[in-house]
């Protein structure tokens, strides 16, 4: 399980992704668990400060703050992460969990 690195392949993943579920996690634990995230920057809405695309299994999944607009707060204070599917993500948040 790490994060993909290619921002091209990874945004052809995510089309279709919505909420799943989350984890408890600080970004830490999520880069020492998967590596940098797949896009380090926010996005041109400012909504996601980082964002993990991840593939498990045959499955992709997208792990990100949500709305938190301070980039300073996300990697240093939050601690509960969105994690996003096309499918039941409970395996993956628990086999992420534990990696943690």
């Amino acid at each position: 399980m790490k994060a993909l690195k290619n921002q091209n392949i990874a945004s052809t993943h995510t089309d279709g992704t919505s909420l799943k579920g989350y984890t408890k996690a600080t970004y830490k634990q999520l880069v020492t668990a998967l590596g940098e995230p797949t896009f380090p920057t926010p996005s041109g809405d400012d909504k996601t400060q980082v964002e993990w695309v991840v593939k498990f299994g045959n499955s992709y999944f997208t792990i990100y703050d949500w709305k938190t607009y301070d980039r300073e707060y996300t990697m240093n204070e939050l601690q509960i992460f969105h994690v996003g599917g096309k499918t039941d993500a409970l395996y993956f948040i628990n086999e992420l969990e534990n990696k943690l």
